[in-house]
Order: C-alpha cells, then structure tokens, then sequence
C-alpha cells in the first residue's frame, strides 16, 4: 500500500492584500512553505500500523508529537532547548528575544503560586502559578549563535524563534532578518506578554490593538521566509478579532493563550502582596491548571472563527494553558489545535513530562480507535453552540419523547433543605 511522505520547503512570501472585512473563507495567497509529496511502498500491516501515531505536520513542519515548549523558562539557553529536544519534545520555542537586551531586568523573586486547600496550605496541590518575568535578557548575539548551534546540532527537530519588538518597522525586519540568518524553522511572534513594557508598544499593547496588530503583522509578513505564528493575549473581551487580523495579514497560524493578566494574593501576615521584591510587587501573568478551562474557551472561540472563515488546513492553532496531562492536550486538539504547547507545566514537573504526555494521548487515542491526530482534531467544535439553541434543542427533544426531564425546571423549585442535591441534580457528569 503507498504512504505519503511530506518534506518542509520554503518559498518566498507577499502579506499584502488582505483585507480587515472577511465575507466567507479567505482565499490561498501566496505561501512560505509548500509541500513535496512522495509515494513509498508499505505493505507491513503489523502491529506498528495500528499504534497510535502521534507525528503532525504543521506549516510544513515535521514534529515526532505534537507537544511544544512554550516561549519562557524551559527555552531559554541552549542547555535547556537541548535537553528538551533529548527528552522528545515535539518542536521548541525559544523565550522571547528582541534587538536589545540591555532594556530587560529581571527581579526576584519573580514567581507567585496558588495552591489548593484551605488559605493556599503549603501542603496543597499547585493549581496556579504567576509571573511578573520579562523576555529573554541574554544578548541578542548569544542566542542567535545557541540556535544555529542547536539547528546544526537537531537538523531535523524544530526549533521556532519568539520574537517581540518595539513599534519600529526597521527593529522588525532587522530582528527578523537575523533570527532567519541561524536557520529556525518557524518564528512565534509575542503580541500577548501581559506585562513589562507596554509603554514601547510591545506585547499586549499590540494584541488588544486591532489596528496596531494589522500593521505590524503587514511589516513582519512582508519580511520573514519562514511560518510565522502570532501569540495571542487572553486579555481582551473577544479574542477572535485580533486572531482574524493576524492571519488575514499573513501570518500562517495563531497560539493561543498568553497568560492572564493577574495579582496573586496578598500575604495576610505582611499585608504585602505576592510576589513581592522589596515589599512591592505588580500584576503578572497567570498560568498553570487554573487558567485551563478559560484557554479552552479562548482557543474554541478562534477555531470557531478560523473553520468559519479560513481554510483550516492551510492555517494553523496551536493551543495553551494548563496542559499537565494527555487528556488536557487532547481537550485542546480536539477543539482544532495542530499542537500544543506546555510551558508552567515544565516548570513544574521537568523536562521528562513529555513522555507522560505521549503515553496519556495515546492511551485517549486507543480508547477510541484514533490512528492519528487528525482522526479527532476539531471533533468536538461542532458541539458548541448558542444557548438559544439548547433551549430549543431541549424543548424539541421533550417533545419527541428522546429527553427525560431533569432536575428542576424553574427557579421557584429551588428549596432550602435540598439545595445541594438539587444542584446536583443539574450536573451533566
């Protein structure tokens, strides 16, 4: 029987012509990347065959699983991007770099957690993590040098380069002229970084700022010869938009979630907030398990988006927020993401989370006989709907005899004494 084969190639690139106002899908424009497609012979139908396969191809990039390092902590020096790489991480992306590193400073202590139980007891599981971290403040010039080293090093796994900069169309194209130079495969680009600089123009301040992001994504498009993936900030009403401009502006895919926009608690002894440097602290981004059902929110809304007005084989999503386990990764996958990213979760657990993650999805895909990623990917999108249409749903079902009525069905029903299993009565698992 053949199989299909598919090798990454590159191709020039024009971002212009796309227009705000989108009726219906968007058209194929002109690519960075393509496909070569071989036919091999394979006639093993043995037990290989029928082991979940977990590679994905996305933007024409080949990855041995579908989990990625996050921009941050766990990518950034060529110590920690190797050891990933040896542990089997799907792809990595580097923390963020810009043109000048002089400008980032860091404090510590830089890191808050929330734990379950009952006044955060230091006994409980951790379920929230914050950060008041800036992007990278290594030198420019030693982190292009560890990702050429790590490109010649892994020529076949795939390093993605994050990049940020200030509102300067010449910053842009010099940043990504240079990070291209080293041989990354892709470039993630960080419209979504809650905090640190937003008085420069850079991170969120260009995610919540349609306008702003349009232009920018046109600068950044018209330049880069590779796929170019657009981070967005959870921190506006609806995320969707800025998601629509940056891929109709060229950009090949979006990744979705940055962290929440946060302030950790107040320590009830010092009266001082956390995470607090000298008795001071800031809002930062919030991440880890907590943030999941809220990044699944976010990413549904964009896939919604992306299958109503894009052609979703030609564009990407890569999912993020609270991945731990398989079954948060395949939650994720299958509201449409090609990939999904861990970050908090590294930091957390070690670099060896990766095998526990593939082992789990594959466990979730035996489960229902899914081959591949892309037997489920999105399968759940098409459950979501208004809640007008559940109540007609509902109400059509009772009439055809193909619904029980449960629980209550009005708010007088509600009583003191039975509160709780009446509340329980309305619980869908």
């Amino acid at each position: 029987m053949a199989s299909l084969s598919m090798t990454q190639i590159r191709t020039g690139n024009s971002a212009t012509g796309f227009s705000l106002n989108c009726g219906g899908k968007v058209q194929a424009r002109p690519c960075r990347v393509g496909f070569k497609v071989f036919a091999s012979d394979n006639n093993s139908n043995n037990k290989a065959s029928s082991e979940p396969d977990l590679s994905v191809t996305v933007n024409g990039l080949n990855m041995p699983n579908p989990f990625v390092i996050g921009s941050g902590p766990p990518g950034t020096n060529y110590t920690v991007m190797k050891r990933a790489f040896d542990e089997g991480w799907g792809a990595v992306i580097a923390k963020t770099v810009s043109l000048d590193a002089a400008k980032v400073i860091n404090v510590t202590p830089r890191y808050a957690r929330l734990r379950a139980g009952a006044n955060g007891s230091a006994l409980g599981q951790i379920i929230g993590w914050e950060n008041i971290e800036l992007i990278s403040d290594r030198p420019l010039e030693t982190m292009l040098k560890e990702f050429k080293q790590l490109k010649e090093e892994y020529p076949d796994r795939i390093l993605i380069a994050s990049i940020m900069e200030e509102y300067n169309k010449v910053a842009w194209e010099e940043l990504i002229d240079r990070v291209e130079q080293t041989g990354v495969d892709a470039i993630e680009v960080n419209f979504s970084c809650p905090h640190g600089m937003p008085e420069r123009k850079m991170g969120a301040a260009v995610g919540q700022d349609c306008a702003l992001l349009e232009e920018v994504c046109g600068w950044i498009n018209s330049k880069a010869t590779v796929p170019v993936w657009a981070k967005m900030t959870p921190n506006i009403t609806d995320i969707s938009q800025p998601a629509r401009v940056a891929l109709q502006s060229g950009c090949e895919g979006v990744a979705a979630i940055n962290t929440i926009m946060s302030v950790m608690g107040i320590n009830l002894n010092t009266l001082r907030p956390e995470p607090c440097v000298e008795g001071y602290s800031t809002p930062g981004g919030y991440s880890a398990r907590a943030v999941h059902p809220i990044a699944l929110g976010k990413v549904m809304s964009i896939a919604k988006m992306m299958k109503s007005e894009f052609d979703m084989d030609k564009y990407s999503l890569s999912g993020i927020g609270g991945v731990e386990t398989g079954g948060d990764a395949a939650e994720f996958i299958l509201l449409g993401a090609n990939s999904v990213q861990v970050c908090t979760g590294v930091m957390m657990h070690g670099y060896g989370l990766v095998k526990k993650l593939c082992d789990e999805l594959k466990d979730f895909m035996r489960k229902h006989n899914f081959t591949s990623i892309e037997d489920f990917r999105g399968a759940s999108l098409q459950y979501f709907t208004t809640h007008t249409d559940l109540v007609q749903r509902q109400q059509e079902a009772i009439r055809q005899r193909k619904a029980t009525k449960k629980g209550l069905q009005s708010d007088k029903d509600w009583t003191g004494d039975g509160f709780v299993k009446e509340s329980e009565s309305m619980v869908s698992n």
